[in-house]
């Protein structure tokens, strides 16, 4: 992986979040806090650049359980205000209007979606910007649901990976519980990150800085990392179906 001084990292990541906030005159940040390390993050960054009175913390579970508590225990940590909203009732009523069943990936995108309506709802009332969470590892490989948890006014943590997340969280005091437990967006019971997209992420930043940033041929890759090839090809399979999530709506040109 690539070697930054974390240090200079974390104050280029406060730095970015204050001057976002005061160029836009807003009054101050909404974040959606799941209980996971990204999250925890970008809550930490964002008291460090504005002060806790200017971070809203949203808890939006749609299944009561262990994250929760996570996510109390990081507002509660900042001293930031946290707000709970059960989102179960907005999404069984989407879901009621349906006319079908929906699957499980539609159902985690709906409910994905859902927490995205009630962030703005929060920044458009209180004059603040919502603060996104992916990291650079999510956002080249498409997980996240587009127009969902993909959609932000700033994303600070948009170009380090997770492993590098990892690092900032551990500089920033992020509670060890957080830092160290499975990854996961929360859109079903015992749904994991690595086990959706059959990868570590130690391993799939790995493959990607190596693909993306400096472009080597898959078969170096794999040689390099003691992998198959089509570990590899799994990765850039990732990269090249997610294309279209990370821009906005294109059309032809005339």
């Amino acid at each position: 992986m690539r070697r930054l001084d974390y240090n200079s990292v974390l104050q280029t990541l406060v730095n970015f979040i204050e001057k976002s906030v005061n160029e836009t005159n807003a009054s101050g940040v909404v974040i959606g806090i799941s209980g996971g390390i990204d999250s925890a993050t970008v809550a930490y960054l964002s008291v460090r650049a504005l002060g806790k009175e200017r971070v809203l913390g949203l808890t939006m579970p749609y299944y009561e359980n262990r994250d929760v508590e996570d996510a109390r225990l990081v507002c509660e940590s900042l001293g930031i205000e946290c707000r709970v909203i059960n989102i179960k009732p907005t999404v069984d009523s989407f879901i009621l209007g349906l006319g079908f069943e929906p699957d499980r990936k539609s159902m985690g995108n709906i409910m994905s979606r859902t927490r995205m309506v009630l962030l703005y709802a929060h920044a458009n009332q209180m004059n603040c910007l919502v603060l996104g969470t992916s990291n650079r590892s999510e956002f080249l490989t498409g997980y996240f649901t587009k127009w969902g948890d993909g959609a932000s006014d700033y994303a600070p943590l948009i170009n380090l990976y997770k492993t590098e997340v990892w690092e900032i969280a551990k500089l920033l005091g992020v509670p060890r519980r957080i830092i160290e437990k499975k990854p996961t967006a929360g859109l079903w019971e015992g749904q994991t990150d690595e086990d959706e997209m059959g990868i570590s992420y130690r391993l799939l930043d790995e493959i990607l800085w190596r693909l993306v940033d400096l472009k080597m041929p898959k078969d170096e890759i794999a040689e390099e990392l003691g992998i198959s090839i089509e570990r590899v090809e799994h990765v850039e399979r990732l990269v090249k179906s997610s294309e279209h999530k990370r821009h906005l709506p294109q059309g032809p040109t005339f």
